[in-house]
């Protein structure tokens, strides 16, 4: 086939404009559901399709706040909810269960342009920890409030208060059992090699549904939000870095917004998404190279897991070192990106 010089050019023109479109592509806001080992050959595809659809739904959710003209703020709580209801995610009605059997949930939220944060951490009762931790922002004085108190706050702010029962699932329980029995064997083991385990720390974060958000709204505000259940067969009162603003979730107007999931020990002790964000503003590195060198460290200490940053001109980046981790993303345009596996 012979191609006369117009055609050469048409084409030449088209790839160009594609290629320009796709490096200036704008996102106005990103979720993940957690990272882990998540494999597709452990995955049926009809639990690939609810994942899917489940973080479709999230990502929609947010989008529609923001293309009402709606606050990032908004836009976080929205998607969250959804993943919150959702029990295939860690967090909300999905969240794993303690070693005594209950439910304790974290969550927290951050305004970009004012850097005004609330928390919330080992709530039981609470339908939407992610509204909880809005009201501490939006109603009190305070960044964080934990356990009753926490509980009778969100009870006077006229949020949905639940019997501990609703976040009951078959399949968090079952996890509960086989973590348990997985802890007492390698008890015997460690006490049979005469090694010592600390306290509370055999049981690694396996956060499988963590969920978070980060939303760039038309005013150009950043939002993000990070909710959990936490580690499943957790003790002694045990709180990850979900709730925590500045290792789980940080969000900055001049840098970027960020959640994160994974073992939380390691995101506090390397103070992830504000490191993130402070190489952005000091070492004017890019997301991917800020969010690369701060991971790759939670990597060396022997941590896992990933994030999800959003700037305020619309570049985004998903991270992890894990074999996976649910995400997904929304363009300007509405467009949405999920994905699941490690490409």
């Amino acid at each position: 086939m012979i191609y006369n010089f117009k055609s050469i050019l048409l084409i030449l023109t088209i790839f160009f404009c594609a290629a320009v479109h796709a490096q200036n592509k704008k996102y106005v806001l990103v979720v993940h559901g957690g990272a882990g080992t998540i494999l597709k050959k452990n995955m049926t595809a009809e639990k690939e399709k609810a994942y899917t659809e489940a973080l479709t739904q999230a990502l929609q959710a947010g989008y529609n706040v923001i293309k009402n003209g709606g606050a990032s703020l908004d836009a976080v709580e929205a998607a969250i909810h959804v993943l919150e209801d959702n029990p295939l995610f860690n967090a909300g009605k999905g969240a794993v269960f303690t070693h005594d059997g209950r439910n304790e949930l974290d969550a927290s939220i951050m305004d970009g342009k004012t850097l005004k944060a609330g928390a919330v951490a080992g709530v039981t009762t609470i339908r939407n920890p992610i509204t909880a931790a809005r009201a501490v922002m939006d109603r009190s004085e305070h960044v964080m409030m934990v356990g009753k108190g926490a509980e009778i706050f969100a009870k006077e702010a006229g949020l949905t208060i639940v019997d501990p029962k609703y976040f009951w699932t078959k399949e968090r329980w079952k996890g509960l059992q086989e973590a348990i029995k997985e802890d007492s064997v390698k008890a015997v083991l460690d006490h049979n090699s005469k090694t010592t385990s600390k306290l509370g720390t055999i049981n690694r974060d396996y956060k499988f549904g963590t969920v978070g958000c980060v939303a760039l709204d038309n005013a150009g505000n950043l939002a993000a939000g990070t909710s959990t259940g936490g580690m499943t067969n957790k003790k002694y009162g045990r709180v990850g870095d979900s709730p925590i603003i500045g290792a789980g979730t940080y969000c900055d107007n001049r840098t970027a917004g960020i959640s994160c999931t994974g073992w939380g020990e390691f995101f506090i002790r390397n103070v992830v998404a504000k490191t993130i964000c402070d190489l952005i503003a000091y070492k004017g590195y890019s997301i991917e190279q800020a969010s690369k060198e701060v991971l790759d460290n939670v990597g060396a200490m022997g941590g896992d897991g990933g994030l999800i940053i959003l700037d305020k001109n619309g570049n985004m980046a998903m991270p992890f070192n894990t074999e996976g981790m649910y995400r997904g993303a929304v363009t300007a345009d509405g467009k949405i990106e999920v994905q699941i596996y490690k490409n």
